[in-house]
Order: structure tokens, then C-alpha cells, then sequence
């Protein structure tokens, strides 16, 4: 039975996707895709109910045990990030339905929903893979898919931010399978939990240098500042749900290779003060360039820049608070940060522009979509109560009880970049969002009207579509606001698997079995 539910989150889209291209009726595909992404995060909680009772659960593949074969590892840390992202996927994919994203046109009706559904499946096996090449292969999967999400319909920048986001990451994906191939001539293995034992005999040199090879690898993935510079570029061009689901899980899964990787392969090495001034200059920097964008889309691609310094930030103290604090910022940016966008993607529908001077001549688009993204943009300034306060709270807490003048300094550049994060979207939501509704702008197709019922235009997928968008928007932010009121038991899960990270000896006892290679 465990087998089984840890084969579903990859099989089931993976099967999902090849029955659209069957090309069924499209509300078929929709029930399909909607049914499929509804039974993902309902397996991926029981996965985590069982890791958090029993331990880590592992499938290997076939009934060939590693190294020699394929495992599939859920223990705390996966399974509750699997359970989160899968959750998203469905929350973006009903808005994406009511946005008309899938039923625009022909070549986007046969597409999109298959791509998406890849995409789920590349996510998911990241999260469960157990070991290197797996993961490199799930990086792979979610490059094809989100590559044909990114280009769809496309005109000419679109295509050109695809090309870009496509060329750098291939070129990671080149460094990522040289990587790997240096690290099994070295190791013998690519199994993640026989690899820490083994990297800890090579010579020192080495292994720093496959460490930090690594590190720049899943910094590009990752969006890590200064190998950050293809994200703004790519992912404002694409449609608001596209755009969402890519900030909320994309660099999440990079975030996650990293905190994998640090803990199994590279504990403490003498990378870390580099992985320290990376969070200071990420989280700095990235705010820095989100004031200065007069585009939505861009400012809030460059504030998710910034925020990911502040998962670095947990990582590079490698303590139980600082894992525990990172884990929990991951839960609370993926949820936050896409509700955010989804709400800038309603604004932006409203107003038919993304410019924040041009919106700011158009009528807002009303107090219900107002409120969608203030509470998300106060959650991620981390105004208390909110998730964003949680996390930055337990990140402090955790720098100050580690002490130093590395803990300080990150410390302080949290503060200051909470401080520009408040001032960033403070100026959007003035601009966009406040004010009272002037009524309907005519002239851009698919806007949406200050209230869903007196809409004097059609909308994408009609009123009933409109609904739909503001509901899974809702919905999005109502789980953001639920992390918060279940931080308490949260916290606790997250302080469970930040010590499992520490200490990893049953996840390499579950992986090994009949190995008798453990320790």
C-alpha cells in the first residue's frame, strides 16, 4: 500500500497527461486534469501523515534496491512540500480554466493541459527522487513542460523570454549532468544517501569544488543572485496562472535540491559563509530591483528573487531553528507568493496593462480583489499575524541564538529587506489596487468588470469563468492565511524534519535496506 502511494504523485499525472492527448471532449480534459490534481495532494498528505508517524517510506522501483535501482523516499520535509505544491497546481489550474487559459484556441486546448500536467509530474518526482540523476531528470521534465507552458500562443517577446529561460536553463542542465558524471567517477554512486559517507573521504579540494559546483548549478535553477538575471525576463510574459505556478514552485524545488543536498552531501562545509553573503545579496539586491520596476509583473518577480535569500538564510545556519525556519518560509512563499499573482493576474486582466503608471489611470478593480492581494503582500512583508511574520520570526530567533557576525549580518539584511518589501508593495497596491471602482474600461478584451455579476462584457470563460478565477484566487489566499492560524502544529512538523536533515541516518537506512550501508 505505501508502495503505492508513492508511485501515484508521478504516475498519476504522467497518465493524466497522456489520456488528454487522447483528445477527449474539452470539458472531459478539464474533469480529468481537475480529478487528477485533486487526488495528488490527498495521497501526498497521507504520505506525509505516514513519514511524520512511521518514518521515511521508501519504493524501489521494480524491487531493484539501491544504488542499483530507482527509489522514491518520502519522509518529512518531501512530503509536506509535495503535499503544499500539489495544492497550488490545483488552485492555479481551476483559475487557469476560468481565465480561459485552455480554451483560447485550438493549439492551446491540445496543449495545455498535458504540459501541465508533465510539469506536476517533473515536481513531484524531484521532491521524492533518491538520488542525483533522478533529480537531474525531474529538472528536465519540468524544462520541457514549462518551456511549452511559457511559449504558448506566443508572440514575439513571449517567444524571446522562452528562448531565454530555455537557453540558461539547458545550459545548467549541461553543468548538472558534467556534475553528476564527476561526482560518480568520484563516489562511485549517485544514490543521495550513500553519497555523504563517500564525498567525506575524498580529498578536501575535491570536494569543496564539487560542492561548489553544485551550488552554482542549483543557483541558476534556484534564482540565487547574481545567477538570477533570466527570471525577471521570462516570467512576467506568461499568463497570470502560468506565471503563478512557476514562482510558486520552480525556484521552490531549487530551494528544496539545495536543502537536500547541504544536509545529505555537504554538511557544513566551508561553502557555507558563501551560501551566507548569497542570502544577504539576494535578499538586498532583489528588493532593490523590485523598487525600481514600474512593471506588476516584474516587481513581483523580483521581489520572489529576493525572498528566496531569506531560505538561504535557514540553510546557511544548519541548525534545527535555522532548518526549521527555512522549511517553514518554503510552505509559507510557495502559497503566498502564488496568491500574489494571481491577484496581480486579476488586476492586471482589469486593467489591461501591467504597468503600474497605466493602472494607476484605470479603474481599480474593485475591494474583493484589493483584499486578495493585501493579505498576501502583507504576508510576505511580514506583518504579523501572518505566515511571513512566522517564518521570519523563527529565522531571527534562530540567528540570534547562533550568534556570530555572519548570523547578525543576515539577520539585519531579513530586517532591512522586510522593511523595502512593505515600501514594494505598499506602491502596488496603492497604485493598483486602492481607490474605488470608476466603472468599466472598454477596450481590452477578457477585462474584468468592478463586480463579477454586472460584468457588461463578455469574460474569459463568461461570468461563471470570472467566478471561478476570483474563487481559486480566494481560496489561494485563505491557505495563506490557514498557514499562519496552523503554525503552531506546523512549526512542529518543520522542527521534526529540520532534525531528520540533521540527523539522517534513518533516511539512509530506509533507502539502503539490505545495503547494510548506513551510516
Amino acid at each position: 500500500m505505501t508502495e503505492a502511494l508513492l508511485a501515484l504523485p508521478v504516475m498519476l499525472p504522467a497518465i493524466g497527461a497522456g489520456l488528454t492527448l487522447l483528445r477527449p471532449s474539452q470539458r472531459a480534459v478539464r474533469l480529468l486534469s481537475v480529478v487528477v490534481l485533486a487526488l495528488v495532494p490527498a495521497d501526498a498528505l497521507t504520505l506525509l501523515v505516514l513519514a511524520d508517524t512511521r518514518g521515511p517510506q521508501a519504493l524501489h522501483v521494480g524491487g531493484w534496491d539501491a544504488p542499483l535501482g530507482i527509489t522514491l523516499v518520502a519522509d518529512r520535509l518531501s512530503a509536506l512540500l509535495l503535499t503544499v505544491s500539489t495544492l497550488i497546481t490545483l488552485a492555479v489550474l481551476l483559475f487557469a480554466i476560468g481565465q480561459g487559459t485552455a480554451e483560447e484556441g485550438r493549439r492551446t486546448a491540445v496543449v495545455f493541459h498535458p504540459a501541465y500536467l508533465v510539469l506536476v509530474t517533473g515536481v513531484s518526482l524531484a521532491f521524492l527522487t533518491g538520488d542525483l540523476f533522478n533529480l537531474f531528470v525531474a529538472f528536465e521534465v519540468m524544462l520541457a513542460a514549462s518551456y511549452v507552458l511559457i511559449t504558448i500562443d506566443a508572440d514575439e517577446n513571449r517567444t524571446r523570454a522562452g528562448m531565454t529561460y530555455t537557453i540558461v536553463s539547458l545550459t545548467s542542465s549541461i553543468l548538472f549532468i558534467t556534475l553528476i558524471a564527476l561526482v560518480y567517477a568520484a563516489a562511485g554512486t549517485v544514490t543521495l544517501a550513500q553519497l555523504g559517507p563517500r564525498l567525506a573521504e575524498l580529498p578536501h579540494g575535491l570536494r569543496e569544488t564539487l560542492s561548489l559546483l553544485l551550488l552554482v548549478v542549483l543557483g541558476i535553477k534556484t534564482a540565487i543572485i547574481p545567477l538570477h538575471l533570466w527570471l525577471p525576463d521570462s516570467y512576467p510574459t506568461a499568463p497570470a496562472p502560468i506565471t503563478a505556478v512557476f514562482a510558486a514552485l520552480l525556484t521552490k524545488v531549487g530551494v528544496y535540491a539545495v536543502l537536500r543536498t547541504e544536509t545529505l552531501l555537504f554538511p557544513r562545509g566551508s561553502g557555507w559563509i558563501l551560501l551566507a553573503c548569497a542570502a544577504i545579496v539576494t535578499m538586498v539586491v532583489g528588493i532593490l530591483g523590485a523598487i525600481a520596476q514600474d512593471d506588476i509583473n516584474r516587481l513581483l518577480s523580483f521581489t520572489l528573487v529576493s525572498h528566496i535569500g531569506f531560505m538561504l538564510f535557514g540553510i546557511a545556519l544548519f541548525d534545527v531553528r535555522g532548518l526549521t525556519g527555512t522549511i517553514l518560509y518554503i510552505v509559507h512563499h510557495i502559497v503566498v507568493q502564488a496568491g500574489l499573482f494571481l491577484a496581480a493576474g486579476l488586476a492586471v486582466i482589469r486593467a489591461g496593462t501591467a504597468s503600474l503608471p497605466r493602472m494607476a489611470k484605470r479603474p481599480p478593480p474593485g475591494v474583493l480583489v484589493a483584499v486578495l492581494f493585501a493579505l498576501p503582500a502583507l504576508s510576505l512583508s511580514g506583518i504579523p499575524p501572518f505566515s511571513g511574520f512566522v517564518a521570519k520570526l523563527a529565522l531571527l530567533e534562530a540567528a540570534v541564538d547562533q550568534g556570530g557576525a555572519a548570523a547578525y549580518c543576515l539577520a539585519a539584511a531579513a530586517l532591512v529587506t522586510s522593511l523595502l518589501t512593505l515600501y514594494a508593495m505598499t506602491r502596488v497596491w496603492t497604485t493598483a489596487f486602492a481607490g474605488q471602482p470608476m466603472g468599466t474600461v472598454r477596450g481590452a478584451p477578457g477585462r474584468l468588470a468592478s463586480s463579477v455579476t454586472d460584468a457588461p462584457e463578455p469574460q474569459p470563460g463568461g461570468v461563471r469563468g470570472a467566478r471561478l478565477m476570483l474563487a481559486a484566487t480566494a481560496g489561494m489566499v485563505l491557505t495563506g492565511v490557514a498557514v499562519a492560524v496552523f503554525a503552531g502544529p506546523l512549526a512542529r512538523i518543520a522542527e521534526r524534519a529540520a532534525e531528520d536533515l540533521l540527523r539522517p541516518e534513518a533516511y539512509r537506512s530506509v533507502v539502503l535496506v539490505g545495503e547494510g550501508e548506513h551510516r
